[in-house]
């Protein structure tokens, strides 16, 4: 039996980080991975579906080139140029990571618990003081009726299509269905969502979410929302999805459906329990130090449960590496560290509070926005969907969150997350010189229409107690 410090199950961009963590330690670390190598974010999710994300957005730009005076025209598609393309390039990625987790021991094969502080994989008994679970998430069951006998297509498989499909029915409305299905929707798939709460991105706020719902109509996407689907079928060799809808039964067909109605933890058969660890359907459960159930086992990464994002899941992986060696135990503090983004066109981004979160909890809160199309730097180049709006503490002017629905949204958050980061006031925000015309300069209206308001608020509070009234 071979004896380890440190064995991290799982050789993903939770297990990577941990590895590296507890190696700067000076501790003896291994993988237990059953392969292929590399992680979810490299090989089946964010770095493949970017790259064919860029060849929708090129695409609409030729649609929508005549609007600024270019007349261009689509000729084709070359499919099998953009999955060739893409393969390349996750290649690249791959044989970069994979050299990176092959400095340390690798057993390869699938793993299950013998003991709290013993791992089987292929046949061969391993011992360490401390595990590391980071063996991320896999695509769902559809518990949906007769979806399993008529065939679907997962995220994986549209990564990987040789063709594509005539068109398709998206059933969700999360970050992957509307990425990856407004990518084929813009190259020549015709795409009906099928979404089961109000809006797209129904982890969102409504506002965000509805903003995205009515472009992508407005882009020629059918989106049926507030459904109950009922089951699948075929009828004349077309894919037929049955679901109710504003009190009454409907159905759409097409040559293909595209599933994508969520992830669950990847736990299966490593027989947690006999290692002492508890987990459910949502994961492995951790407290904020990520230990499980087991103090000598820890959990990081999707597999964990709470958000599916890949710099989530190298923070929890770099504070549980140290949780299972350092004296001074670390809280993940996801605050800042859970902003996300979905690169949708317009692109959706967020930090810090929600509006709902704020509802949820009582807590007062003034809000300031400002739209796209009325910014002189938009305007100029056509980028005028979507808006910005930014919520701070009445009190002090704090700012507490923001939210992005637009053009480079993605990109554009980062400021916002730096000025969490230091924890800036809207006051501050006026204080920093922003370029123009930039797009960037939008973040500045929200934080002056809230100064507006505290100033207000403060000089009717004056008024009071002048014999006024206060508002």
């Amino acid at each position: 039996m071979q004896e380890f410090d440190f064995i991290v199950v799982g050789a993903g961009s939770a297990g990577f980080a941990a590895a590296r963590i507890a190696r700067g330690l000076g501790k003896r670390v291994a993988f237990v991975d059953p392969g292929p190598l590399a992680g979810l974010c490299i090989l089946r999710g964010c770095m493949p579906s970017k790259t064919l994300l860029r060849s929708g957005e090129l695409a609409q730009l030729a649609r929508e080139a005549h609007e600024m005076g270019v007349q261009a025209t689509i000729e084709g598609y070359d499919w099998p140029r953009m999955i060739a393309r893409k393969r390349e390039i996750i290649q690249g990625f791959t044989d970069y990571r994979v050299e990176g987790i092959r400095e340390f021991p690798v057993f390869e094969g699938p793993a299950h618990f013998v003991s709290g502080h013993e791992i089987e994989v292929a046949g061969q008994r391993l011992r360490a003081a401390r595990f590391l679970i980071a063996t991320g998430s896999v695509i769902s069951e559809p518990e949906i009726p007769g979806l399993a006998e008529v065939g679907y297509l997962t995220s994986d498989q549209v990564l990987e299509l040789e063709r594509p499909p005539k068109d398709v029915i998206v059933l969700g409305g999360g970050y992957v269905a509307t990425e990856l299905g407004q990518f084929l929707h813009r190259m020549g798939v015709p795409a009906t969502f099928i979404q089961r709460s109000p809006h797209l991105l129904s982890s969102e706020d409504h506002d965000l979410g509805e903003a995205l719902t009515r472009y992508f109509r407005e882009e020629g996407m059918a989106v049926y929302t507030g459904t109950v689907i009922e089951c699948a079928f075929v009828r004349d060799g077309r894919k037929v999805v049955s679901f109710r809808h504003e009190g009454r039964v409907r159905e759409v067909e097409a040559e293909e459906i595209f599933f994508a109605l969520g992830r669950c933890p990847n736990v299966a058969g490593l027989e947690l329990e006999k290692a002492g660890v508890t987990f459910n359907r949502y994961g492995v459960g951790v407290d904020r130090h990520m230990r499980t159930s087991n103090p000598d086992i820890l959990a990081a990464g999707d597999v964990a449960g709470r958000f599916q994002l890949v710099h989530v899941a190298i923070h929890e992986g770099e504070v549980a590496a140290r949780n299972a060696f350092l004296p001074q135990q670390e809280k993940v503090d996801y605050t800042l560290v859970s902003a996300h983004t979905v690169f949708t066109d317009p692109q959706v981004a967020v930090v810090g509070y929600r509006e709902r979160d704020l509802l949820a909890e009582g807590r007062p809160y003034l809000k300031g926005s400002y739209p796209f199309d009325d910014l002189g730097k938009a305007i100029s180049v056509g980028l005028t969907k979507g808006f910005v709006k930014m919520l701070a503490d009445p009190r002090d002017g704090r700012i507490l969150g923001v939210g992005i629905i637009g053009a480079e949204a993605s990109d554009l958050i980062h400021e916002s997350i730096v000025l969490m980061y230091f924890k800036a006031t809207v006051h501050d925000v006026a204080c920093i010189p922003h370029l123009h015309p930039t797009l960037a300069e939008i973040m500045t209206y929200p934080a002056e229409e809230i100064a507006e308001a505290m100033a207000a608020g403060h000089a009717a509070q004056v008024a009071a107690g002048a014999g006024g009234t206060a508002v």
